[in-house]
């Protein structure tokens, strides 16, 4: 069994969410669009500025990182965001991308439950470069199933909600749902996933010391019986010799 390194110091959820900045960040474009635009009533201006913020983050994010990936995947999402908005002539377009997202990751998490992949352990294990031996181990797979479930449940929420908002136009109130079911929520779902990875990681290395005793035990036992073997033969006479010998002091005792 492969070894689990439970001693390594896991994330923390802030962590796994990127710490205050990147709370922060993810923020500042949807906080932009919806100041802008009840501020002006002007579509086009909110929806300008929410990019210009994206790329100002993107910008950030990769002289940081040294890397232009958070760029891409700073703009990417509010430039579609923005370019729904922008084709259905509504502010309320610019959750719509994100509202039809959460039904996409809802589903995905279920689908992994019903398959019994449950993503919340594979992609777990992906991030932190962990092996999979928790797919052998039933219990595992079950608590994992559970954080999954949480996941599930936090992206279906937030369609229920926000779809409905964005039915009954409120953009004000649809960019509180969106942040405010963002990150609060999100650490709801890592807190059961750590939950899950503790309790996996404990009983795999339960299973793993015991597999490695019952190993020690076997070769103690191996190494006692080849010990006991070698003293009955180093004790024991051998018969055919002895009866050798005898026959050859019976021979000679006849010539004589």
């Amino acid at each position: 069994m492969t070894s689990v390194k439970t001693e390594e110091k896991q994330p923390t959820v802030l962590e796994q969410m990127g710490g205050v900045s990147g709370m922060l960040y993810s923020s500042l474009p949807v906080l932009v669009f919806v100041i802008v635009n009840f501020t002006t009533k002007n579509l086009m201006a909110a929806i300008i500025s929410s990019l210009a913020a994206a790329v100002v983050i993107g910008v950030v994010l990769a002289m940081r990182k040294g890397t232009i990936q958070p760029a891409i995947s700073a703009v990417l999402g509010v430039g579609v965001a923005a370019f729904i908005a922008y084709k259905t002539g509504e502010a309320k377009g610019f959750f719509l991308f994100g509202i039809w997202q959460s039904v996409v990751y809802g589903s995905a998490f279920l689908l992994s439950i019903i398959v019994r992949w449950p993503l919340a352990g594979v992609l777990w294990t992906f991030l932190n470069g962990r092996d999979r031996s928790w797919r052998d181990d039933k219990a595992s797979v079950r608590d994992y199933d559970i954080a999954t479930f949480v996941w599930a449940l936090v992206f279906f929420a937030r369609f229920a909600v926000q779809r409905w908002l964005y039915d009954e136009d409120q953009v004000g109130w649809l960019a509180v749902a969106r942040l405010g079911m963002g990150y609060p929520l999100m650490a709801v779902a890592l807190l059961a996933t750590v939950w899950a990875v503790r309790r996996a990681d404990k009983r795999l290395k339960a299973a793993e010391e015991a597999a490695e005793a019952k190993a020690a035990a076997a070769v103690e036992a191996e190494t006692e019986a080849v010990l006991t073997r070698t003293a009955d033969d180093l004790l024991t006479p051998d018969m055919d010799e002895l009866k050798r010998v005898v026959d050859a002091e019976s021979r000679d005792k006849s010539r004589d």
